[in-house]
């Protein structure tokens, strides 16, 4: 009966070591594809804000996502495939296995912070600048790499995959803003 248990206990770690592994990591970019699109329908909403929510209106959400898709693009294209170093971050796990980031809790780097005053058409600039930056992201070494401020050391296919939550994550808000309307 013990044996059995260490052997159900023993498979579940397996298992869940192995989800884990497959969850976090996406080495197919076309995933951000239909967030891009998502994010120019949202265009139109650009000035609309409530406060309860976030204290940034919509623009400055759609602003955001763009500049962190192409700048963490532009971080992978710059790295040095061979410093890549794998390590256990539990933050890490959570987040991007679950496809969550708790609202509220970091603030983004000024690399990603959009301007003060955003115009419609450098968020157009930026979605074509994406669109281009998805193909980039198919062609780089898997050990192409970038490191999170919480995250750590994150290699292609978990940037990705970041990308994908964080982008999903603003996305949500501004589904959020706009039901309250």
């Amino acid at each position: 009966m013990k044996r059995r248990i260490i052997l159900v206990v023993f498979a579940l770690i397996i298992s869940l070591y192995f989800f884990t592994k497959f969850r976090m990591n996406q080495s197919n970019p076309e995933v951000l594809r239909p967030l891009i699109s998502t994010i120019e329908n949202n265009i139109e909403f650009r000035d609309i804000d409530n406060v309860e929510i976030s204290t940034a209106n919509i623009a400055w959400h759609l602003d955001h996502m763009l500049k962190t898709i192409n700048t963490l693009t532009e971080s992978l294209e710059n790295s040095n495939p061979s410093t890549y170093e794998s390590s256990f971050n539990v933050p890490r796990i959570v987040s991007l296995t679950g496809g969550i980031i708790p609202r509220g809790r970091a603030q983004s780097p000024k690399s990603v912070r959009p301007p003060e005053i955003i115009l419609t058409k450098d968020i157009h600039t930026q979605i074509v600048t994406a669109i281009k930056n998805i193909k980039k992201l198919q062609e780089l070494d898997n050990n192409a790499n970038f490191d999170h401020p919480i995250f750590g050391m994150l290699d292609k296919a978990q940037t990705i995959r970041f990308l994908e939550v964080h982008t999903m994550h603003h996305l949500k808000i501004i589904t959020d803003i706009l039901k309250s309307e």
